[in-house]
């Protein structure tokens, strides 16, 4: 019954999550492109209130007209909206997913024993700490270089080592697949603090200082312009971290954190070319294809460098032992023992991950494509491979399924 409750509150949490967060990135992405496509407005009127852009633009069969204020306007509105809760629903709904999916059964999802092997309570505060440690060190590292010459480029330095640091530490401490996760839960906490701590009480400082006739302190809005720039950065690399975890052959290999890396990096620079390519249709800038074809050209190396090794040549006697494995189907007397020792400790009598249970032939026989899908295709499961199955073992699945899948006694 646990088991059958986490999984809808998995389904449920993720279901929010993922409408929310496309709320989010979504408003983030069009901002971006409104500030970066934003004119000096053509009427007097309005310059003369104080309007630093102005866009026009059609949608859904009617024209608008976004005007911007750069520090405030000559009259508050009654109405103000505000863009806030679809960052915080984002996080709280991602951290209570991470929490049911690899928090609750760390042990299962969080360690893997054979990079690091601690106690469950020690592996979720490590994990935790990732979220609070690297907040910290990203908000000091803007406080204190954020203001100076170049200080840009140094913030984007100091960053990107820190989060080479921390996808390198979180891959060699917990399971490739939840060391992606976590990395990716890691930038997000920092895009939500970011909004959280900075950009909203900065927006309220500035009204309170408009309601109060005090002059408006521009500071409020140029920090919070940096941390919503740093947060536009960190939206492709998160979507990959959070998407990962279904494609086992990035977390798998062996320098899974090189790969992290990369994929990240190729987000952020790809990111960049989105950003650039407004200004430049309104002459701001040269053409940003560069940072695409370099994003582009990281990606593609990755793919490349992840390829299937070609097998290795086989003696005659492996290859006619492997030929005679091959024209020999497995039946179901030789899967049960396979099952019994890999697959029962989580889909038996006593446990059922996922609400699985393969411990009966009819069960199996359900279950068929996802068990060949998960243990021989994906390699997936067992989980780290807790169980230890060999490739062996992997393969008498396979030729267990392709020769029908049959459950007969």
């Amino acid at each position: 019954m646990e088991s059958y409750l986490l999984d809808w509150a998995n389904l449920l949490l993720r279901w929010v999550h993922v409408i929310t967060a496309i709320a989010w990135v979504g408003s983030s992405f069009y901002f971006v492109f409104l500030d970066s496509s934003l004119t000096t407005p053509e009427e007097e009127k309005l310059r003369g209130e104080g309007a630093t852009g102005e866009l026009w633009a059609v949608h859904g069969g009617g024209f608008y007209h976004p005007v911007k204020y750069q520090v405030q306007p000559p009259k508050l509105p009654s109405h103000l909206h505000w863009f806030f809760w679809e960052s915080y629903t984002t996080w709280l709904t991602g951290f209570s997913l991470f929490t049911v999916s690899y928090l609750w059964n760390a042990g299962t999802y969080l360690i893997d024993k054979s990079r690091m092997d601690w106690q469950p309570g020690a592996a979720i505060a490590v994990a935790l700490s990732f979220l609070v440690v690297f907040w910290m060190l990203y908000d000091f590292v803007c406080q204190t270089f954020g203001k100076r010459k170049n200080g840009d480029a140094i913030v984007g330095g100091i960053l990107l080592v820190l989060v080479c640091a921390a996808s390198w530490l979180a891959c060699h401490w917990f399971a490739g697949r939840a060391a992606f996760l976590l990395v990716g839960a890691m930038i997000a906490t920092t895009m939500s603090a970011n909004v959280f701590f900075w950009i909203i009480p900065g927006q309220k400082k500035v009204l309170e200082s408009i309601k109060a006739g005090r002059p408006v302190d521009p500071i409020h809005g140029q920090r919070g312009k940096q941390r919503s720039v740093h947060n536009t950065y960190f939206t492709l690399p998160v979507i990959f971290a959070m998407l990962s975890n279904h494609y086992s052959f990035t977390y798998s290999h062996p320098q899974n954190w090189a790969v992290l890396i990369l994929m990240m990096f190729a987000g952020a620079a790809i990111r960049q070319f989105f950003v650039l390519r407004h200004g430049y249709k309104l002459g701001r800038n040269r053409h940003p294809l560069a940072y695409a074809a370099v994003g582009v050209a990281v990606i593609a190396a990755v793919i490349w460098w992840l390829r299937p090794a070609p097998a290795a040549p086989l003696t005659p006697e492996q290859a006619a032992a492997a030929a005679a494995a091959a024209a020999s189907p497995a039946g179901y007397a030789q899967l049960k023992p396979v099952l019994e020792q890999r697959c029962y400790l989580c889909h038996g009598a006593t446990m059922q991950m996922k609400n699985v249970r393969l411990d009966s032939p009819e069960s199996v026989k359900q279950h068929a494509d996802a068990i060949y899908q998960q243990a021989v295709v994906s390699k997936i499961m067992p989980l780290n491979n807790a169980t230890g199955i060999t490739d062996a073992e992997r393969a008498l699945i396979g030729r267990w399924f392709q020769a029908g899948a049959s459950v007969a006694p």
